[in-house]
């Protein structure tokens, strides 16, 4: 037993894994005790044992196993951690337990798995389950099937999915197994137990004894719900509270919750759709048309036998549903009509929601065809139309059964009624809502009085059944007309019918009535309202008020329409008899004597028709006083008021009488129960006297009171058809001067618009004027309530009446209907119900749009006309589009009904043409506007096409989809699109455009939604992909949409559907999830009525939720306009959500004076970039609107809470204008004290200014300017640059404002404009202001005219965008406005362009009709009295205007960095060239120094002279002055034009904008492949050459690296450019103008292009690089030769210096000066070889020879050697004669590298040096001999450095200079002191001034030293600076300086100004270089590196000043 002591000492888990099984054993037994010991289950002492799990249930010892399982349940139990090892264990359990013969293994194995299940593993079990339902070992199958059978048994089937295991079962049946099959017949028993019969189905195809056997077993089940016996970890509370209830004996709730707890599992989802489409007889719909019924028969029989799958696959049946509805229709045979209604009822119910979308068509077919007596056919529709309402909704087909409604035949009628009724059995209370039921309600009461008993009965079993559905309360206020007997069978109906949803609907009426305050939130309609009226009743105030945020009047719509419905179920209990309308009898005369004397004195009666005027005046005064005293109860109002109307009645002709009369009219209609009835009786009296001068006003209060007994829209309608049947124009202008005035006191709602249009028609066209300016103050007040759609039915007025009406509706633009202030009493209590269901909203909107008169035109949409847009032929088809588009247009307005359209449509949607598609959208636009609300029906057969174009992948025709999807969704609500499959059936289709779209505009609308439909989850899972697509974007717009799909499903079913994602996948989502839920937006309010509360003040805060769906609802099916005004004259009080609830409690705690101090904005670090990114991402809502609706200003406000202070909020988002006012005198006050932070909240302070613009208080509005004008004073001072969204957002409202009437407005607005233009470059200015040019108001767009000539005129042509062609050409077009302001502004503007541009305005312009060319011609004639000197205006105004622009560059603090690119571009591109010299002018500063180190003579004295004043020293000499310059010789008028327009296209060149480049480069080629015009181009090219390195350094850093642009669109960039070069390289003459320095830029730009490994990637990549290859060679072999070689030289010394450049770069560059210097025997004589060896000796002076050797490759000194010795061949000995421009020769590498190289040669060749000139003679002496020709200057300098022989020697230096011209006796200098040097340089110069005879030398004045200079000097320089540009001296001959300068300046080489300054800012940044290397070196130092002067104390002045005198004495 030694063995056994050792693993008795290892611990627990070493003996667990010990290959003993005794070991294992013990382990097991341990590790269980300690189990068992571990109370807390979180304890981290379970991840010990982890990893334990799955060895303890798979171990191989039998014994061992049990122990291990024992101890595997007791973990699974209480660890926490335990459900990490789900599928390894029960895959272990299933392979290694289950096929034990120990049942104890398989009951712990069976009780593991169930344990998992418990602890909420229940998927992951049950996968291996069914995994181990694939295993050969039966016993494993059997044991996995009974674990599926008690796990389902116990937890039921919410727990344990049934779908999968019903998908096996079939297969389980068919086992070989005979245990298998028994234990598959177990689990079909207990499925069947929970799911009942939606288990045939799927089982009907196994063995029929199978399912004899199985029947048998499940008749024996309990009928009881199953309830689950355990629960999962999370339910276990649910499962003590039933054992509780249990306990207590009952579970009656219990019961009911627990029925619930139980889902339904639906049959269908348990099948597999099957495909029939494909399988439908090929020649089907030939047969089906045949004329035999026997084919068409079988055609039918065919796909009846399709159709009995009873889950079908989506598919498109629109054809299939068209045959059979032709059948069902129009076939003769009956037997036929029954066999397609089976087809159409077997795909109804194959496809469920999916035929939805077909619902619309076949309906009115079915139901017209119940004509047919055969019962068998009438039960085949019967089943039909059934199935087919299960697909739709009510709502979706209720226009189409109402319309059937009124059919002659009463088996329709009857049919029909039934039809309903079984309808209304699927209903529940929320889907039957009022809006629905009225119109029902409404046919099915005719029917219940027809003729024929049994549409009588259908009729009534239809109500009964509405009534059962939402309870009496919600039907009662439709049948307050009905008799009692008819009623109480109604009521009988009711209790009969039994509802498909149980009795739920019906019960939960009837629970309302017991507990009154639940009732509030049941669903039904207004059940429970008079409960919840008596508790809200103490507060009448609020509820007044209540309707005030409806744009059309009160919610209560249409409510008066019904008769009956006055009280509408929400009145109060004590109004009892209000309830119902006051319907009374006509009475006779004598009844109502009889009853008139009863309760007036009988005097009164006796004379009311005295014939004494006083007696009736006193019997009035009688009548009156009785009346005032009468009981309601008892005043019997129609005998009354026929005593009233007793002759005299209305005749009477007393006024003091009459007006009694009238007084005591309106008492008895307030005091009494007045009903219709006496209303007739007075109305006509009323109206006659309504125009007389003393009564009218008696009559209107009369009439009034009336109006509120018994409701205005009656009242209002009998009136005007009184007033219109008489003549009396003063009667019918007063009687519309009171309904103006009704209206506004009464609202809006339940009139009969159509009525009155008519009648306001009539008085449109009335000759006196009061009557028709009546009429139009009515539609003013008509159009508060409306909307801009009233206007279309006057626009066939004509034009001066409505431009009448015009200007009536915009005054009353802005403004908000009143609040109603009477007829709310009795009626509008209801209207504040909360009860309603939320429908109301949409039923306001529904009903101004139900009032416009829509045409019919299904007539007009004929066969032909379809299969026109169905045509083979494109153009065809286009004409069909084009003649629907003309039948919409004509109708304006539109019925439902449009017959096989949709399908045409449809068709067109996919067409391949393009433009079609586009027309398509275009046309569906359309129709949703002329349709409405009413295309609701057609969403899914037309709506979701238009998605499916959004995956378009041409960019305009998915915007055109979008925005057509947008228009209807306006109309219908987002509803429709949600229900069903279609929506997630897109989105899963893996197009990345389709995705984003969709995503995109999903993000936009979900959150406007205050519900959406279920069906939205089914989208998840697409979501959920599109996380991970491949595309970027999809990503994006996936995570946006992210927190809006939470929103409304919340995280846990969104979490939950994660489930079935790969686990990576999941993970991520879930990331995400977790991410959104954190951003995730609250829902939008609950009802748009309760938002109305808070308008009363003293309503509780808990009435306040947000009110963000009031547009949503209301506006979306109206049109949005009324929306907005209403929100601006509630201030912003319907919007401030619920900020006022919050003010309330504020103000009481008065708090608010103490917060006031500390700053207002607060700086929000990274706030403002923030905003703008979420704007870009489309998180937020993009500033942009016609005028702002409420979720702008809601939006604003959750902005500006994070950086402004509240009570600035507060005041800034107040209602009342004033505190607008303070708020804006708080900003000003704090505008300077507070700069960071204005800046930092600018975007929101901009957006609440634009919010302010749309107030109608001027004094808002002025100080909102005078703000402006501070801010952007500001704004300029702190060189602030405004962003693209800040300007978007602002610029567009601050333009409409340029167009107030009020003068003092109009001139801040300019001003505003014109300090913006410091802040925001004019040139994007410009495009704003062009925009407003297009105002439909004159003044404005006369103003942005005239702005627009400002902007010209200040900034020049530049300015206008996108060309100044397309911009004048817009101009132009308001020559011929019909306003006189706008045609002189618009001529002026074009004036001004004309002054800065001459006559080259005419042929941007374009086209002008006759008329306005001779206007334009006229007025240029009569400014221009200085045509001449416009083109030098031209110069001279631009020098300002590039300051602007280059100080706009500099202020750029936040601006982007492309637009510095342009901006410089631009100033580059000026065709002022004055500017250039001031622009570069810092770069003439280092090279000068430089050159004055050459003549080191005058070293110290005269530093600044050529660096301040280089024109000066040009400008006689030389170069033409600049500023002649810019008038020739290119700029005279013949070329000014050309030479502007060159300039323009070139700074183009260089834009961010890559298509704008592509455009310019295309201009250029043009030009530069006509041989003609590429010399046009002369002049240009450096500036071309500049633009073009500066985009290819664009597309490099920026372009490339943009993931977002188009690669084609780079490519194609690139190859506009190549070909470009390539033209430019061909043409000899043009590309030797390009000088050095751009030379290096261009090469520097192309062999970067050439590396740029990106490019390689693309697929036309190597195209490109081959064509900069070609282009690199032309360059080289084109270019001016010096030009390049120096540059090349450069740029291999720069790419060798940066660290950063790469190898491969150097070596390119070496290859091309290899080229170079294979081309050089042909080219040696064109080069300027001084240059080229000048750049060669700095060269070597950075990289001198030790440190080239250290270079890592040998190719730069090779290449060196290569060059050098290859000019020493060609040039030989002469080739050191061209060392003049290097300073010391002697210190040079270079010249003793050319020494030893031409001795070398010279030994080769032998050939003597006699040869030689005098000069190369001396040279190559001096050269042999430097030691002699040194101590020969040594000699010289010893005789002038001596007194006496000072004369000699520098006689003798003058002649040895003489004769070596280029003798060096700098070093003999460079020792010697300042004076020292000067004097040896002025002696020289006196002896040369003698021996020339060049006459008497001027005394030097203001030298400190005293000496003379003499303009040699200046010569000599010059010379220098000649020869360092390039231009090239005569040798050695100097011209006489007199020739010089009385010469004119005409340049040898054409070269422009701002060339030269490119070419020295060149040498400049070499020598800076140089420079560099060398800053260690002394001034003295010896090798003469070049080093800044050390005196540059010179006065300029004074130097000035003698140079003037030099010139002048040489003159």
């Amino acid at each position: 037993m030694g063995d056994d002591s050792e693993w008795m000492k290892l611990p627990v888990d070493q003996k667990c894994e010990h290959k003993l099984w005794k070991a294992r054993l013990s382990g097991y037994e341990e590790a269980l005790k300690i189990f068992q010991k571990i109370k807390d289950e979180k304890s981290p002492e379970w991840s010990k044992f982890l990893g334990l799990i799955k060895k303890l249930v798979t171990d191989s010892n039998a014994v061992v196993q049990l122990k291990g399982l024992e101890a595997a349940l007791v973990y699974v139990e209480n660890a926490h951690v335990a459900g990490k090892t789900t599928g390894e264990v029960v895959s272990g359990v299933v392979s290694k337990v289950f096929n034990q013969p120990k049942a104890k293994a398989k009951e712990l194995g069976i009780e593991i798995c169930l344990m998992y299940i418990e602890i909420e593993k229940g998927e992951a079990v049950q996968e291996e389950l069914l995994k181990g339902l694939d295993n050969k070992n039966p016993k494993i199958v059997v044991a996995c099937i009974e674990t599926l059978r008690k796990a389902l048994s116990e937890f039921g089937s919410k727990i344990i999915l049934l779908k999968p295991i019903i998908k096996v079962l079939p297969k389980l049946f068919e086992s070989r197994e005979k245990a298998v099959r028994d234990e598959a017949k177990l689990i079909a028993v207990e499925i069947y137990r929970w799911i009942r019969d939606a288990l045939r189905p799927p089982l009907q195809n196994i063995n029929s004894v199978q399912l004899k056997e199985l029947e048998e077993e499940w008749v024996k089940l309990p009928t009881g719900a199953p309830k689950p016996s355990r629960f999962l970890r999370s339910q276990q509370e649910l499962e003590a509270k039933l054992e509780q209830q249990q306990s207590a004996g009952g579970d009656a709730e219990g019961g009911g919750d627990d029925g619930d707890e139980v889902p339904q599992i639906d049959a269908y989802e348990l099948l597999e759709a099957v495909e029939i489409l494909s399988k439908l007889p090929k020649d089907f719909y030939d047969k089906i048309e045949a004329k035999k019924w026997q084919e068409r028969k079988e055609a039918l029989e065919a796909v009846e036998v399709l159709v009995k799958n009873p889950k079908l696959e989506a598919g498109d049946y629109a054809d299939l549903v068209k045959a059979l509805k032709k059948v069902v229709g129009k076939d003769t045979n009956v037997m036929l009509v029954a066999l397609a209604a089976k087809c159409l009822t077997g795909l109804a119910v194959g496809l469920r929601k999916k035929f939805g979308q077909y619902a619309g068509h076949v309906v009115p077919t079915i139901l017209e065809k119940f004509k047919e007596k055969k019962p068998q056919v009438v039960q085949a529709l019967q089943e039909a139309i059934d199935a087919i309402f299960l697909t739709t909704t009510l709502q979706n087909i209720s226009e189409d059964v109402l319309a059937v409604m009124d059919n002659k035949n009463p088996t329709i009628k009857q049919q029909t009624s039934l039809f309903i009724a079984r309808s209304f059995r699927h209903c529940t209370a929320s889907t039957l809502p009022k809006s629905l039921l009225k119109p029902f309600c409404a046919a099915l009461l005719k029917h219940i009085n027809d003729s024929a008993p049994e549409v009588r009965d259908a009729a009534f079993e239809a109500l009964g059944t509405a009534l059962k559905v939402v309870g009496e309360k919600a039907v009662n206020p439709f049948l307050a007309d009905v008799d009692k007997l008819k009623l109480d069978k109604i009521k009988e109906c009711s209790e009969k019918v039994e509802l498909v949803h149980g009795k739920k609907a019906g019960l939960a009426a009837d629970k309302k009535e017991s507990k009154p305050v639940p009732g509030r939130t049941a669903t039904s309609g207004a059940a429970g309202d008079k409960d919840t009226k008596d508790i809200s009743a103490p507060k009448p105030g609020p509820l007044k008020k209540a309707p005030t945020t409806k744009a059309g009047g009160p919610p209560k719509k249409g409510k008066p329409a019904a008769p009956g419905s006055t009280g509408s179920a929400g009145t109060k209990n004590k109004k009892g008899p209000e309830t119902k309308e006051i319907v009374e009898p006509e009475l006779s005369i004598e009844v109502c004597e009889e009853k008139a004397s009863a309760v007036l004195p009988a005097t009164c009666i006796q004379l009311l028709d005295s014939s004494n005027w006083k007696e009736r005046l006193a019997c009035m005064e009688e009548f009156q006083k009785a009346v005032e005293l009468m009981d309601r109860t008892e005043m019997p109002c129609q005998a009354l008021v026929r005593m009233l109307a007793k002759k005299p009645g209305w005749k009477e002709t007393n006024f003091q009488v009459m007006q009694m009369k009238l007084h005591i009219v309106a008492l008895i209609a307030q005091k009494g129960n007045f009903s219709k009835t006496s209303a007739q009786i007075v109305l006509d009296g009323l109206v006659d006297k309504i125009g007389d001068v003393k009564c009218g006003n008696n009559a209107k209060e009369a009439m009034t009171a009336i109006a509120e007994a018994c409701m205005l829209p009656w009242t209002a309608e009998q009136v005007m058809s009184m007033a219109f049947s008489q003549k009396n124009p003063k009667n019918q202008s007063e009687t519309l001067n009171w309904l103006s005035n009704a209206i506004k006191e009464f609202g809006f709602s339940g009139l009969n618009v159509k009525a009155f249009i008519s009648n306001v028609k009539t008085a449109l066209a009335a000759t006196n004027p009061a009557v028709r300016t009546s009429a139009i103050t009515l539609l003013g007040v008509m159009y508060l309530y409306v909307g801009p759609s009233l206007r279309m039915f006057f626009e066939d007025e004509k034009p001066a009446l409505l431009s009448q009406i015009d200007a009536e509706f915009e005054k009353m633009q802005g403004q908000s209907p009143p609040a109603p202030t009477r007829g709310i009493s009795k009626h509008s209590i209801s209207g504040t119900d909360e009860g309603e269901d939320g429908d109301e909203p949409d039923e306001v909107g529904t009903d101004v749009v139900d009032l416009l008169p829509r045409t019919e035109i299904s007539d007009k949409i004929t066969s032909e006309l379809v299969s026109k847009i169905s045509d083979k032929n494109w153009k065809i088809r286009k004409e069909g589009l084009d003649e629907v588009a003309g039948i919409i247009n004509e109708a304006k307005f539109i019925q439902p009904n449009i017959g096989e359209l949709p399908t045409a449509l449809k068709g067109r949607l996919n067409d391949s043409n393009k433009i079609l598609v586009q027309q398509t959208l275009n046309i569906l636009q359309q129709l949703a506007v002329a349709m409405g609300p009413n295309i609701k029906q057609h969403v899914k057969n037309l709506g979701i096409p238009i998605i499916t174009v959004l995956g378009d992948s041409k960019n305009n025709v998915r915007a055109a989809a979008l925005a057509t999807v947008n228009a209807w969704a306006e109309q219908t609500g987002m509803k429709e699109w949600l229900e069903g499959e279609d929506l997630s059936e897109e989105l899963k289709k893996e197009n990345p455009f389709l995705r984003q779209e969709l995503l995109g505009w999903l993000a936009e609308k979900l959150p406007t939604l205050r519900s959406t439909p279920t069906d939205l989850i089914l989208c998840v899972p697409h979501l959920y992909s599109c996380l991970e697509d491949r595309n970027g974007d999809v990503r994006k717009k996936a995570q946006d949409a992210l927190p809006f799909f939470m929103m409304h499903l919340g995280y846990e079913k969104m979490a939950k559907a994660t489930g079935k994602l790969k686990p990576t996948s999941k993970d991520q989502v879930l990331a995400m999830l977790e991410k959104a839920k954190a951003n995730m937006p609250a829902k939008p309010a609950a009802s748009a009525k309760a938002s109305s509360k808070p308008m009363g003040g003293s309503a509780p805060a808990k009435f306040q939720p947000s009110s963000a769906p009031v547009e949503d609802s209301v506006s979306s099916t109206v049109e949005p306009k009324p929306d907005p005004k209403k929100a601006k004259a509630l201030g912003v009080s319907s919007k401030a959500k619920s900020a006022q609830g919050k003010k309330v409690p504020s103000k009481t705690s008065l708090k608010e004076d103490e917060d006031k101090s500390g700053p207002i904005f607060i700086v929000v670090p990274n706030g403002k970039e923030q905003r703008m990114k979420d704007e870009k991402g489309l998180k937020v809502l993009k500033w942009n609107f016609t005028t702002p609706r409420d979720e702008y200003i809601e939006q604003l406000k959750t902005q500006m809470s994070s950086c402004v202070a509240k009570w600035l909020q507060d005041e800034m988002f107040h209602s009342d204008f004033q505190h607008h006012n303070k708020a804006l005198a708080v900003m000003v006050d704090h505008l300077e004290s507070e700069k960071e932070g204005v800046i930092g909240c600018l975007d929101l302070i901009l957006k609440w200014l634009t919010l302010r613009f749309f107030d109608t208080n001027t004094s808002v509005l002025m100080k909102a300017l005078e703000y402006l004008k501070l801010l952007f004073t500001l704004l300029s001072e702190e060189e602030y640059h405004l962003t693209e969204n800040e300007a978007s957002s602002f610029i567009p409202y601050l333009i409409l404002k340029v167009g107030e009437p009020k003068d003092v407005i109009r001139k801040d607005v300019r001003a505003i404009l014109n300090r913006m233009c410091l802040v925001y470059p004019a040139s994007k200015m410009f495009p704003f202001i062009m925009e407003g040019t297009k105002s439909k108001n004159s003044k404005q767009r006369a103003e942005c005219l005239e702005e627009l000539g400002c902007l010209v005129e200040s900034y020049g042509m530049n300015v206008c965008q996108p060309t100044p062609g397309k911009a004048l050409k817009e101009i132009a077009i308001h020559i011929g406005d019909r306003d006189n302001a706008v045609r002189n502004a618009a001529l002026n503007t074009i004036v001004t362009v004309y002054n800065v541009h001459g006559d080259q305005v005419f042929k941007l312009i374009g086209t002008l009709s006759e008329k306005d060319m001779s206007m334009l011609e006229e007025r240029i004639k009569r400014s221009a009295k200085r045509p001449s000197a416009a083109p030098v205006k031209q110069v001279e105004e631009k020098p300002p205007r590039t300051q602007s622009i280059n100080s706009n560059a500099n202020m750029l603090r936040k601006g982007p960095a492309e637009d510095m690119s342009s901006k410089l571009n631009q100033a580059r591109s000026m065709s002022g060239h004055p500017e250039a010299a001031q622009i570069v002018r810092r770069e003439f500063q280092l090279d000068l120094d430089e050159i004055e180190n050459d003549n080191g003579t005058v070293r110290c004295e005269m530093p600044e002279l050529v660096q301040h004043k280089l024109d000066d020293i040009f400008e006689p000499v030389l170069i033409p002055e600049p500023k002649i310059r810019a008038v020739s010789p290119h700029f005279d008028d013949m070329h000014s034009n050309t030479a502007s327009t060159i300039n323009f296209i070139i700074s183009q060149v260089a834009s961010g904008d890559i298509n704008t480049s592509i455009q310019a480069l295309t201009q250029i080629d043009e030009v530069l492949r006509q041989e003609d015009k590429a010399e046009a181009m002369s002049g240009h090219i450096d500036q071309f050459l500049i633009a073009t390195f500066m985009q290819l350094r664009l597309i490099y850093n920026t372009h490339m690296a943009d993931e977002k642009l188009e690669k084609d669109e780079i490519i194609k960039l690139y190859s506009c450019i190549i070909g470009n070069m390539i033209s430019l390289f061909q043409i000899e003459s043009l590309a030797r103008e390009a000088s050095t320095g751009v030379l290096k830029d261009l090469m520097h730009g192309l062999i970067t292009l050439m590396l740029d490994s990106r490019i390689e990637d693309l697929e036309e990549g190597q195209q490109v690089i081959r064509s900069v290859n070609l282009l690199v060679v032309k360059v080289l072999e084109k270019s001016d030769q010096t030009n390049i070689l120096s540059a090349l030289l450069v740029l291999l010394q720069d790419s060798l210096l940066a660290t950063a450049s790469s190898p491969k770069f150097s070596e390119l560059v070496m290859k091309c000066l290899w080229r170079m210097v294979r081309l050089l025997p042909d080219t040696i004589n064109s080069i300027n070889l001084d240059r080229i060896l000048l750049d060669i000796h700095i060269f070597m002076k950075v990289f001198p020879k030790e440190k080239l050797k250290q270079c890592k490759s040998e190719f730069p000194i090779r290449t060196l050697k290569t060059l050098l010795h290859t000019l020493c061949k060609l040039k030989g000995p002469k080739i050191l004669d061209h060392l003049t421009m290097i300073d010391n020769k002697n210190e040079s590498e270079l010249e003793a590298h050319l020494c030893r190289m031409m001795k070398h040669s010279m030994d080769q060749t032998g050939s003597k040096s006699d040869k030689e000139t005098e000069k190369g003679a001396s040279r190559i002496d001096e050269k042999s001999s430097k030691a002699k020709v040194n101590d020969f200057l040594a000699e010289i300098f010893k005789k002038i450095g001596s007194k006496e022989n000072t004369k000699e020697g520098l006689a003798e230096l003058y002649e040895y200079k003489k004769k070596y011209s280029d003798a060096d006796i700098e070093p003999f200098l460079k020792n010697s002191s300042q004076f020292f040097q000067s004097y040896v340089e002025r002696g020289l110069r006196v002896i040369e001034m003698e021996r020339e005879g060049k006459g008497r030398i001027p005394a030097s004045t203001g030298n400190t030293n005293g000496e003379e200079v003499g303009p040699s000097v200046y010569l000599e320089r010059l010379k220098i600076l000649r020869q360092r540009c390039g231009l090239d001296n005569t040798k050695d001959e100097r011209p006489p300086l007199t020739s010089l300068l009385s010469k004119p300046a005409v340049p040898p080489v054409a070269s422009s100004t701002d060339m030269l300054h490119s070419k020295l800012s060149q040498l400049r940044e070499s020598r800076e270089q140089h420079q560099h290397s060398d800053l260690d070196s002394n001034q003295t130092h010896s090798s003469g590196s070049v080093t800044t002067s050390s005196s540059s104390t010179a006065n300029i002045d004074d130097l000035k000043k003698r140079l003037e005198r030099i010139k002048s004495s040489r003159k």
